[in-house]
């Protein structure tokens, strides 16, 4: 076994000689600039709850799948790599199988991040269990998610595993804070731990004095996963998301076992916000299995500090005006100007990679009661399915594949139609 460091992504692919592929807000939203827009990303109490949603039609077997097909895949469903177990402790070992046909082929194991950077890579692998903190020290120092993706005679081989050190998030930081209409309070974040959300914002001086120290954050061992997108099935067509655990970990964890389970299917995009006061597209939004804005799983997500912008096509976490009380419903943005306020208030945490038309035709359903949101049909989502997200190789970020409007230059916005 040999471990080689690389310096740089452009060092490491030219030693492997790899194909890399060319890459192709923070306030609540406010009532008072858009009287649309509640004051929180969770949705109101209907005004009309007479308003039925839409019957969706008898689903189809490849868009309802059954409780096996909704399970996320087990290791005989992952080719060449797999952990042997979900959770590892913090000392190890930290184990994966390298399974091939030959046993006689050596392999290369690549630590990768979000960005594409190489952290670590041990080459000349046989089939076997190899211990991570052996092979891989940069494991040991990783704060973030990264990818395991296993190679073979420069080839990617297989779907990476997601490798998340167990760590708490720092605490939030808040202050009850006005709308600019000067009469509505909501809770505004204003940090994490003893940093400022916004280091140029002196007005927080004062109250940073008054913050107490949180516990120190340790490392509680390891959960090694398979890779998976999301694919959302709707009467309006079908949207796959890549999802971040980089950003959010503990809410990537809850939306994949949500939509494993079958938690989401049949249900749908409850509120449909559009545009803006000022004609700039909003959100839409769904994971209510009631359908009527306040309902949820049975529990309630710490907010995590991710660093994701909100833009057209991220999909986010809703949730009332405590921070630690999202669930299950979560919201599209549908463009970046009206949705920068989100970022650190909301936690983003995955994008659609394809389904622009969809999240388009979906923004662009009639709306019964512009207060709330409630379109006068419910958009249904037929089912959400987890699959095998693609291999992890140096040099590739997969945010750039994140899906852009159809609309074009010049054109009106379809959610503005």
């Amino acid at each position: 076994m040999a471990i080689v460091w690389a310096t740089t992504t452009a060092a490491l692919v030219c030693a492997l000689g790899l194909q890399v592929p060319t890459a192709t807000p923070p306030s609540p939203p406010d009532p008072a600039q858009s009287p649309t827009t509640p004051p929180t990303l969770r949705p109101q109490t209907l005004r009309d709850p007479t308003i039925a949603p839409r019957k969706a039609p008898p689903p189809r077997q490849s868009q309802s799948p059954d409780a096996s097909q909704r399970s996320t895949p087990t290791t005989r469903d992952v080719s060449g790599l797999r952990a042997t177990r979900l959770f590892a402790p913090p000392n190890g070992p930290v184990e994966v199988q390298i399974r091939g046909a030959d046993s006689q082929t050596p392999y290369t194991l690549l630590l990768i991040d979000s960005a594409g950077e190489v952290l670590g890579m041990a080459k000349d692998l046989r089939s076997g269990r190899i211990d991570l903190l052996t092979a891989l020290p940069g494991v040991q120092g990783m704060h973030r998610a990264a990818w395991l993706q296993l190679a073979a005679n420069d080839e990617a081989v297989g779907t990476p595993l997601v490798v998340q050190p167990l760590r708490e998030p720092p605490p939030v930081r808040t202050v009850r804070s006005k709308r600019p209409d000067g009469t509505t309070e909501y809770t505004k974040i204003v940090g994490w731990g003893s940093e400022a959300l916004d280091p140029d914002d002196t007005t927080i001086d004062e109250v940073k004095r008054e913050w107490i120290a949180g516990d120190p954050a340790v490392l509680s061992g390891y959960r090694i996963y398979p890779d998976m997108d999301v694919l959302i099935r709707t009467d309006h067509g079908e949207m796959r998301v890549a999802l971040a655990p980089h950003e959010a970990p503990a809410t990537v964890w809850n939306f994949r076992t949500l939509v494993r389970e079958g938690f989401y299917d049949r249900g749908g995009f409850h509120r449909v916000v559009p545009a803006d006061r000022e004609g700039r597209p909003f959100v839409i939004q769904g994971g209510d299995p009631t359908l009527t804005g306040n309902g949820g799983p049975g529990h309630v997500l710490a907010l995590e500090p991710s660093r994701l912008p909100h833009d057209y096509g991220v999909l986010s976490m809703a949730r009332a005006d405590e921070p630690h009380s999202a669930g299950s419903q979560f919201f599209i943005a549908l463009g970046r100007e009206a949705t920068a306020r989100l970022d650190g208030q909301y936690c983003a945490f995955g994008f659609v990679v394809s389904g622009s038309r969809t999240i388009d035709s979906i923004a662009a359903t009639p709306i019964a009661d512009a207060a709330t949101g409630r379109p006068t049909e419910i958009p249904v989502i037929l089912s959400m399915q987890l699959m095998p997200a693609p291999a992890r190789m140096p040099g590739t970020d997969r945010s750039s594949e994140r899906v852009k409007t159809t609309t074009q230059a010049g054109d009106t916005p379809p959610t503005v139609r």
